[in-house]
């Protein structure tokens, strides 16, 4: 399957000054395809010697040995039976499995900067963090991560334009050049990308889901593809965490994002998983499930918006599950909700919402909402080029009460509203309707400060 993040890999590839590359992103999100089948396969073809710190015992041992790059590289080759030159990329795997890898990194790039090093993993910070002793000593010491070493990218679950590249390249083209040309899409063609929102929002973007989904066009073999991945992401919680209060309270909090989300202020509140609890029993959680990329977080802003966006406070926040196929599953609605002609009434705000965070935060963006006064609210606000840009999501039409409330208290260049809408742009409102199948391209131009009506 395509994937947007190879034009990154390939953009590092032509950098004549390119550092050793850590490719970032949660568990099953195609890092290891990405680097080997999509990247390596193309631009290396047979000159890539691929690493799994997971599995390779006796290199993983080496290299916990040392961080000494040379040394590596002359293990790696002889072990290997490949010689080790500018001209072979080195992809190493599953490296929180072997922290001491990313210590030589730093080595790499100072002393064998001409060789293309790839490294992936998982939990790597997490594991990082753990790595507080100095081996048989039992002294303190801090690691030492290779800063200003490193480039580095962060993969995401597919977005809604790589789900519909995959499935449908022809609808793909028709929806991007719509898009590049300001344009509306005639109302048959509109129901049809409309059609593939849905099912994305089902499916998800968890390649193997999404490969099942295509491949068959199955969408319970894509549901239970589902349930595993997210029974494994469960499973890590007791994997990766320090202590077994910490492991159940991660679970418990990821498995109530649906439930923080559906009620009337979206805002975290601990209650709701545990009587009495606070916010900050909870902290830990918050802090290992965004470091693993599994869980997004937007924070409130004032009443009136400063630039730089900031928070108004560290207590008023909401939480977004990282993959919208997972939160379509954990809410328990029935698959054929997303199918059927009752989904316009069956489906609730908050799966839009959802899915709009992933688009922003998949091309780069920090996450923030509005809250004013008598229960006004906008669910996105974006910072782009100096220039406020307010959104609001809606299931349906609804109504502008809250822009109209947001415009009396700041200045903002247009405002997006991300509906089932067609494309349309109101001057006197300052408003521009964007489809859902719009809000990855429009996401991308707010993110390089290219946005236009």
């Amino acid at each position: 399957m395509e994937r947007l993040a190879l034009q990154q890999l390939t953009d590092w590839n032509n950098n004549k000054r390119k550092k050793p590359l850590i490719i970032w992103g949660a568990r099953q999100v195609g890092k290891t395809y990405l680097a080997e089948e999509l990247f390596a396969k193309k631009y290396y073809k047979n000159s890539y010697i691929y690493v799994d710190f997971k599995k390779e015992d006796e290199i993983r041992n080496f290299c916990d040995e040392t961080a000494n790059a040379e040394k590596i590289i002359e293990y790696i080759s002889l072990r290997k039976g490949k010689q080790i030159n500018e001209r072979t990329l080195l992809i190493f795997d599953e490296i929180q499995e072997c922290p001491n890898i990313i210590s030589s990194l730093k080595y790499f790039c100072q002393d064998f900067r001409e060789i293309p090093v790839i490294a992936t993993g998982s939990m790597v910070r997490i594991k990082l963090q753990r790595e507080t002793y100095k081996r048989g000593s039992g002294e303190k010491e801090k690691f030492l991560f290779p800063v200003g070493k490193i480039n580095q990218i962060t993969v995401y679950p597919m977005t809604f334009d790589e789900f519909l590249m995959n499935s449908n390249k022809i609808l793909y083209d028709a929806v991007r050049k719509a898009y590049e040309e300001k344009r509306p899409l005639e109302k048959q063609i509109h129901e049809l990308a409309m059609e593939q929102v849905y099912r994305y929002l089902l499916v998800g973007g968890m390649p193997e889901a999404v490969e099942a989904y295509i491949d068959g066009n199955d969408l319970l073999e894509a549901g239970e593809i589902l349930k595993a991945l997210y029974d494994n992401y469960l499973a890590d919680m007791e994997l990766y965490q320090a202590s077994q209060e910490a492991a159940l309270r991660s679970r418990a909090l990821f498995g109530n994002i649906y439930r923080e989300l559906n009620k009337e202020s979206k805002n975290f509140s601990p209650g709701l998983i545990e009587e009495k609890s606070r916010t900050r029993d909870y902290a830990t959680a918050i802090q290992w499930l965004t470091m693993a990329h599994v869980v997004n977080r937007s924070f409130q802003t004032e009443e009136h918006i400063t630039m730089p966006l900031m928070p108004d406070g560290e207590s008023n926040f909401r939480l977004f599950l990282g993959d919208i196929g997972m939160f379509s599953y954990q809410s328990g609605i029935n698959a054929a909700s997303f199918v059927s002609g009752e989904r316009e009434n069956t489906l609730s705000g908050i799966f839009f919402e959802n899915f709009v965070a992933n688009e922003l935060i998949a091309k780069g963006h920090k996450l923030f909402y509005w809250r004013g006064k008598s229960s006004a609210e906008l669910e996105f606000i974006v910072e782009s080029d100096n220039k406020l840009y307010p959104i609001d999501v809606k299931k349906g039409r609804g109504t502008l009460n809250s822009l109209e409330k947001f415009a009396s208290h700041n200045k903002f260049e247009f405002a997006l509203k991300v509906s089932k809408n067609n494309y349309g742009f109101a001057p006197e409102q300052k408003l521009l309707t964007v489809p859902f199948y719009f809000m990855p391209f429009a996401a991308k131009d707010l993110a390089q400060g290219t946005m236009k009506i």
